[in-house]
């Protein structure tokens, strides 16, 4: 599932032997300029449409071209297989296609490329893997040689971000024929091509001459699978791979003592949270009350947790949000750590000597969910963890059986808070509360383009969500990587490694 977290454990003793074993000077040589990286899953597919997970997509970011593109530093749309494009109205936009963009097997895209591409994965007989990037589409006409027309079903004001990476062109005499040949043999528009690969194990990339953007600029990508995190880390520190990701804290801190490595920190889209379920068993829970919540926030010692369990880049959240997320406000109520002020609340709402509950673990690590547990069990409330698998724990919430549930989101990757707050209090399948107030000011925000009155009702929403302590809003996270000091190279924001911007020192 695409917003499955990924964490790994190192064996402390594994990495010592790593370390321990790495001779001097032993760096992955640039002298053929191929970049090596690991990633520990391989993709299902490189159909970017029916992937579902995060190494695969990026892949996919490597070969595919959306129509436009989306600076991740500033966050500013601009061209990409479209050379311009402007809102009609709230419900149509207008992109001009360029006439010099040429796909990896030497054909020139048309706008019948794009036409039959935009209405193909829009179409419910397709069913793109994520439905949030196409169901918007109601449809893409030709209005004049070089133009195009997207028509939506209601105003979209993700309609930029979709376009930008999350829905590439495809050929479409290529792939009308066999829509499972693009999971193996790929043929994007893309900076890079597919050369080679042995599916789950290798893949191997070269730079597309024929790309219309910027070349990358190093000549070769190899990307391995290889689950084994120690097997990663030795290879990382003997010079057989340049790059890899997601290293727990303790690894990266270790990683960082070696003179041939850099560790890089990027602060990412994805934040940690426990939502409490105000009408478990029929309201009779003690979250049916607001003291309650408010004192289970009171209760957990945020910043000590983070500091002693998560680290890097990761901040304190407030609000039911990314505050990297257009429409994130910041100007809510925050409660601090007051265990002293948890117990008054607790008395105050009929509960002077605690209660027992549940709380499912969807996002491991178990060790911050379980000094949660301890900060809650000092003011009274016994906590039981019970740890299910992602999907497991979101059907038993959505079904109504989970009175709490500690997860974490990345939102797809999108700076925007529509798939975030939205998500989980806009009235859908995870919002227990379906708070009327919230879901109107929410769908008023999500369905319209004016970004002053978007901003307006987020931060009206975000204000009531924190009054009514849904949530137990906690970090945002911070993700590791490891490299050789000879790369110029760091993971956006969104949480995707864009291997086209590397570069060697």
């Amino acid at each position: 599932m695409f917003e499955r977290a990924i964490h790994t454990a190192f064996p402390k003793l594994a990495l010592a032997a790593a370390l321990a074993s790495l001779s001097a000077g032993a760096l992955a040589s640039k002298a053929d300029d191929t970049l090596n990286v690991a990633f520990d899953a391989a993709p299902a597919t490189l159909d970017a449409y029916k992937e579902s997970d995060r190494p695969g997509l990026a892949l996919g970011r490597m070969l595919y071209s959306g129509l436009i593109q989306k600076n991740q530093d500033t966050g500013e749309f601009g061209p990409a297989i479209a050379s311009a494009y402007k809102f009609v109205d709230d419900k149509t936009l207008e992109l001009t296609v360029r006439s010099d963009v040429k796909f990896h097997d030497g054909s020139t895209l048309t706008l019948d490329d794009v036409i039959y591409t935009l209405n193909l994965v829009a179409s419910k007989e397709y069913n793109a893997r994520f439905q949030n990037t196409v169901s918007w589409i109601a449809g893409v006409d030709k209005v004049a040689e070089n133009t195009v027309r997207i028509r939506m079903k209601e105003p979209f004001p993700l309609a930029l971000e979709m376009l930008s990476e999350n829905l590439p062109i495809y050929p479409k005499s290529f792939y009308e024929k066999d829509q499972s040949a693009m999971g193996v043999k790929p043929i994007g528009t893309g900076p890079y091509r597919l050369a080679d690969s042995q599916p789950g194990s290798r893949y191997v990339f070269e730079r597309f001459d024929g790309y219309f953007g910027k070349k990358p600029a190093i000549n070769k990508l190899v990307v391995r699978i290889l689950p084994d995190q120690n097997t990663q880390y030795a290879e990382l520190l003997g010079g057989g791979l340049d790059w890899i990701w997601r290293l727990p804290p303790d690894a990266a801190k270790r990683m960082a003592t070696q003179k041939t490595l850099d560790v890089k920190t990027s602060s990412i889209m994805r934040i940690s949270y426990v939502q409490m379920n105000p009408t478990f068993d029929g309201g009779k829970s003690p979250l049916a009350k607001l003291q309650v919540r408010q004192a289970i926030n009171h209760a957990v010692d945020r910043e000590g947790i983070r500091q002693a369990l998560v680290g890097g880049a990761s901040k304190l959240t407030n609000s039911a949000c990314n505050p990297q997320q257009f429409g994130c406000s910041t100007d809510v109520q925050a409660y601090a750590y007051d265990p002293k002020k948890a117990k008054a609340l607790l008395a105050e709402a009929g509960y002077p000597d605690g209660f027992t509950i549940d709380m499912v673990v969807a996002y491991p690590p178990r060790s911050i969910f379980e000094a949660v547990s301890a900060n809650l069990g000092a003011v009274g409330i016994k906590v039981n963890l019970i740890e299910q698998q992602y999907g497991t724990a979101v059907t038993n919430w959505r079904e109504n059986k989970v009175p709490m549930i500690a997860a974490a989101w990345g939102s797809y990757g999108i700076a925007d808070v529509a798939l975030s707050t939205s998500n989980f209090f806009r009235g859908g399948a995870d919002d227990p509360v379906k708070n009327p107030e919230l879901v109107k000011l929410l769908t008023a925000a999500d369905t319209s383009i004016d970004r002053d009155f978007r901003a307006k009702q987020y931060a009206a929403a975000l204000k009531i969500i924190a009054d009514q302590a849904y949530w137990l809003p906690l970090w945002n996270h911070s993700l590791n990587a490891a490299q050789s000091k000879t790369l110029n190279f760091a993971v956006d924001g969104d949480e995707f490694p864009r291997f086209y911007k590397a570069s060697w020192k």
